[in-house]
């Protein structure tokens, strides 16, 4: 097993782990915090904004059975790129789009799909998607983990918000 890890940030970290949790070689999907200053943040601290860290999802996976670049590709159908300050009902910094990568390979693969994408003209809009560094990823608290297997009426009326529909209705 080759074991790596991927960090995305694409809206409420809620919705985020699902798709990358039914993949085949996803050993976990952990949700949290990654991109700001302050060490060790809680829920409550990053919700005022101030911290500087956006919602995100850590992926550990199995490298010889799924590919970064194929976790790229799936995180541009379940986020909304053109979205800087935001996803769907998720509104604020701590939403935004962001693929954060721990090596070069990781940047030049996020870099080159981004223009892809860009190239497409799927989109009607620019994409704005950063491409950031990974900085120190915190996990969330346990009520955070696993949110659509734990609660999932609630996990639906989340994802019911909007993401599938509005991806759809803002493509080409």
């Amino acid at each position: 097993m080759k074991k790596e890890t991927a960090i995305f940030a694409g809206g409420c970290f809620w919705c985020m782990v699902k798709p990358f949790d039914e993949q085949p070689g996803i050993i976990s999907v952990v949700s949290g915090y990654c991109g700001g200053h302050v060490a060790n943040p809680t829920y409550e601290q990053v919700c005022t904004e101030t911290t500087g860290h956006a919602e995100s999802v850590e992926i550990t996976y199995d490298a010889d059975i799924v590919s970064y670049k194929q976790l790229v590709e799936l995180y541009w159908q379940i986020a909304d790129p053109t979205d800087a300050m935001g996803q769907f009902q998720d509104r604020g910094d701590s939403y935004r789009p962001i693929i954060f990568y721990a090596n070069d390979e990781q940047k030049k693969i996020a870099e080159t799909s981004k223009k892809e994408l860009a190239d497409s003209g799927i989109f009607d809009k620019p994409i704005v998607t950063q491409i950031q560094k990974a900085t120190t990823f915190y996990p969330a608290e346990d009520y955070h983990q696993d949110f659509y297997k734990k609660n999932p009426l609630r996990f639906e009326m989340e994802e019911s918000g909007g993401r599938a529909e509005f991806i759809k209705k803002h493509r080409k």
